[in-house]
Order: C-alpha cells, then sequence, then structure tokens
C-alpha cells in the first residue's frame, strides 16, 4: 500500500484555496520554535499543521499573504523563499529514494540495461539526466512512449551519480514494485514545483510531463496529473 492509499482517508483543508483534500495532495507545515514557517515533508514535526496544496503558486501565495499566521493564530515569519526550500526538500526526498531502489536493487543503470527493462515491460519510470546526451536519450525515449514508462527528467547526471553512487550516471530505470510506488509519490509532489521533463524534450516525448503534467499509463485514470501529491518515509 502506497502512503497516498494510506492517506486516501485523511483530509485537511488547503489555506490558500479553503478546498478540504487528502493529505497526499498537500505539503505540511509547522511553526518553528524561533517563530518561522517550516516545511514538514515526512508530517513528523511535532505541533499543528499548516497545509497548503503541493504546487509552486500556493506555497508562494500562502507565503506572500502569510495564511500560515491566520491558520496557527500566532504571529509567524515566512521566509521569502519558502517555496524554494520545499522544492529543495522534494528533491533531495527523491534522490534519496532513488539511492534506497539501488540499494534493493530495483534501480538499473546503463543504458543497455535500461533498454532491456524497458522492453520487457519491467521499467515503472525511466530515469534521465537531464543533460545527458540527446541521442542515447531520444531512443529510450521512443522506447519508454511505447511501453507507457513514465519519464523524469528532472536531475543532472551530477545529481544522479551521486544518489546513486555511480559515475556518471545518464540512463536509469525504476523497476515496478513498492519502491517505485514511494518514489512515484515523491516525484509527482516535484511536478508542482518544476518541469518532470526538460522543455527541449517534449518533441521526443510528447506528454511527458512536461510544464508540471503527468502522463499517466493506460489504466492508472485520469486525475493522476499535474497537481498529483504524495510522500514518502
Amino acid at each position: 500500500m502506497t502512503l497516498r492509499e494510506a492517506n486516501a482517508d485523511r483530509e485537511r483543508r488547503d489555506l490558500v484555496t479553503r478546498q478540504v483534500m487528502d493529505e497526499s495532495r498537500l505539503i505540511r507545515f509547522v511553526a518553528g520554535p524561533d517563530g518561522s514557517v517550516v516545511p514538514d515533508l515526512a508530517r513528523k514535526l511535532p505541533g499543528r499543521g499548516l497545509w497548503v496544496a503541493a504546487d509552486r503558486v500556493s506555497v508562494q501565495t500562502a507565503a506572500k499573504k502569510n495564511l500560515f499566521s491566520g491558520a496557527a493564530k500566532a504571529r509567524l515569519t515566512v521566509q521569502p523563499d519558502l517555496a524554494d526550500q520545499v522544492e529543495m526538500l522534494i528533491a533531495r526526498r527523491c534522490l534519496q529514494q532513488l539511492g534506497l531502489a539501488r540499494r534493493e536493487g530495483v534501480l538499473i543503470s546503463g543504458f543497455e540495461k535500461s533498454a532491456a527493462a524497458i522492453r520487457a515491460g519491467r521499467a515503472a519510470w525511466l530515469i534521465e539526466a537531464a543533460d545527458g546526451s540527446a541521442d542515447g536519450r531520444g531512443k529510450l525515449l521512443a522506447l519508454a512512449r511505447h511501453q507507457a514508462t513514465r519519464v523524469c527528467g528532472v536531475f543532472t547526471a551530477d545529481d544522479l551519480s551521486l544518489a546513486l553512487g555511480l559515475e556518471n550516471a545518464i540512463h536509469a530505470v525504476l523497476l515496478s514494485g513498492g519502491r517505485a510506488d514511494r518514489w512515484t509519490d515523491e516525484v509527482e509532489r516535484m511536478a508542482g514545483f518544476r518541469p518532470l521533463t526538460p522543455e527541449g524534450w517534449r518533441r521526443d516525448f510528447p506528454g511527458d510531463g512536461a510544464g508540471g503534467e503527468v502522463e499517466a499509463a493506460p489504466g492508472e485514470g485520469a486525475g493522476r496529473v499535474s497537481d498529483a501529491r504524495g510522500s514518502a518515509p
């Protein structure tokens, strides 16, 4: 069971729209000891939760209007770069999930192995370095499109190499299963803050998540798209 499924019956009110949503679609914040607003992506920090939809515009709006103070019934200080902080924390959690996946043996790296996993229908996600070569990427994107494998191109080769403990990590595949579900929870939150693939990839992989949308694989149903949220331990 993914955290999204586990939290399906836990709803909170978004400070910006005042809509009641599943926790999986929101970012939790708390008041820090110094009266600052602190992101709590793991949802473990003590204190009353202050919930905002998991996208950049919502977090920026909540910060600009300091909606946190009203919800907390206390004067709170909001850093002007709060949305950037949240994005950085989500990115870190995504990379941590990839490191765990490699240690568990459910992440494959390298062009040939990645291509084989996609062809075999074992790949949940193709993860491509944003600054990798267009030739190899194009071939894997074509395979991914044919197999309805989802694609992420958020991270650079340096980001992936550090997370995976490899040299020059360019191509990787996350195999279907529980770890892929947890990765999906995290990376879908990332989609609210930056496109999951660079702008220039659209011609190679239409509908791949550029602009914040995430393409649902057949049978997943509509709605698992632009502001789909999630959390992972």
